[in-house]
């Protein structure tokens, strides 16, 4: 977790991501990456210069086969506030549309049900726990599917809301994650999607995955790529 929390720290400094009185809640799904950075945020929350207050949200998307009991038991040993949204998303996206590629519209109606929930409580900020390896990962979707060189931000203002979107985890790796999700013994729920380890995203990943095994420091130098605005060279 030193690994995580010290990325996590960095981020939030550099990005100005946690103000005094912020209530933040974190976009918890049960994966490894939300569970790690609900737990990483409880941990700053001890020694942040800014004090902040802290909860969770979770957005059950309808599948059948899914428990959120583990879930809610790490989450209320944590002693923090959860909220769980139920919705309708699953069969919206897979029996009335009958999505080819369900993960866009899924991941809007999820935020949406997020974003909505967290105004009704007075949130100001929304974490979500990305991480550098899906930051990269996004970069390559743009670019493969989209013809666009783009990714996402670590902080973005949502003005029909009013609430800051923030992703802390935004230089934590995904290796680090791993571990510190093992080392702490942090639950995972496993995803009950159809669609699930089926994805462009997850394509995009094994690629990530095999340019860092043969590039040395790949991750370090594709994060300075992303903040280096001052040496773009394109075709414009």
């Amino acid at each position: 977790m030193k690994r995580v929390m010290g990325a996590m720290r960095k981020a939030c400094e550099d990005y100005n991501m946690i103000e005094d009185g912020d209530k933040i809640a974190v976009g918890f799904s049960g994966g490894k990456d939300s569970a790690a950075l609900l737990y990483a945020l409880k941990l700053y929350q001890r020694f942040s210069p800014q004090k902040f207050e802290l909860e969770a949200i979770t957005v059950d998307p309808g599948f059948k086969n899914l428990n959120l009991d583990e879930g809610r038991r790490f989450i209320e040993g944590l002693g923090i506030p959860y909220t769980v949204v139920k919705t309708h998303i699953a069969e919206v996206v897979f029996d009335i549309r009958k999505e080819s590629s369900p993960c866009a519209l899924c991941s809007r109606m999820r935020r949406g049900a997020i974003y909505e929930t967290a105004k009704e409580r007075g949130i100001t900020k929304v974490a979500f726990g990305h991480h550098l390896d899906d930051g990269i990962a996004t970069l390559f979707m743009s670019m493969f599917y989209e013809g666009r060189v783009s990714t996402f931000k670590p902080v973005t203002y949502l003005s029909r809301q009013d609430i800051t979107m923030i992703r802390p985890l935004i230089y934590a790796t995904e290796d680090a994650i791993k571990a510190a999700v093992e080392n702490n013994d942090i639950p995972v729920i496993k995803s009950p999607c159809p669609a699930d380890g089926h994805t462009k995203r997850e394509e995009a990943n094994e690629f990530v995955s095999m340019f860092a095994s043969k590039i040395p420091d790949f991750r370090k130098r594709m994060l300075k790529a992303l903040q280096n605005k001052e040496q773009t060279q394109l075709w414009f």
